[in-house]
């Protein structure tokens, strides 16, 4: 069997992002386990906001494509995402919406979805941590069919989260984030077999 793949995709382009931040406390975990990860910026995935119209006249972008395979080369997907006005930020969104229409050769629309499996996790400043933005994000990738696993991070109070060492200082914390990452990683495996 090959080894797991892990896709990690901030959320977030603003500089100094809590979310940022987690993403890449969650890369030092699998990188922990043993496990291949790729970080994965949106901003190099520019896209239009979505138009149907768009769509019927120039096709799907290029860089959806480009997102679709990138997404595609892993086993697993971890989102980690800030939380605007109780929901994902429209550039996420916008990108899960682009990449659903991509039909590659041999596969159907969407299938990219299916075929692996996602987590989800958010840092907020507030007290619950980004919990309604991954209710919401559960939501869509359900529409698109995309397997969830059950456990998340909400990292409440972000901005308080870490020691000087830049690691979680609350051990429900990173017991949260260690169970989200092993639970990814065997879904993962599970689905390559």
């Amino acid at each position: 069997m090959s080894a797991v793949k892990i896709l990690i995709i901030p959320g977030s382009l603003r500089t100094g992002s809590h979310n940022v931040r987690l993403a890449a406390t969650a890369a030092h975990e699998f990188a922990r386990a043993d496990i291949d990860t790729t970080w994965l910026s949106l901003a190099d995935y520019a896209l239009p906001i979505y138009d149907a119209d768009f769509e019927a006249k120039s096709g799907v972008p290029k860089n959806a494509v480009g997102l679709k395979r990138m997404i595609g080369a892993h086993h697993g997907v971890l989102i980690v995402s800030p939380e605007y006005n109780s929901a994902p930020p429209p550039l996420l969104k916008n990108a899960i919406d682009w990449v659903s229409l991509v039909e590659d050769p041999h596969e159907t629309q969407g299938q990219v979805f299916r075929d692996r499996v996602f987590a989800l996790a958010a840092a907020s400043e507030g007290k619950l941590g980004g919990a309604r933005c991954l209710a919401a994000l559960r939501l869509i990738l359900s529409g698109c069919r995309a397997p969830v696993i059950p456990n998340q991070l909400t990292l409440s109070f972000a901005h308080e989260a870490y020691d000087d060492n830049d690691r979680l200082k609350h051990p429900a914390d990173a017991t949260a984030l260690q169970a989200m990452v092993r639970q990814l990683i065997d879904f993962a495996q599970q689905m390559m077999r």
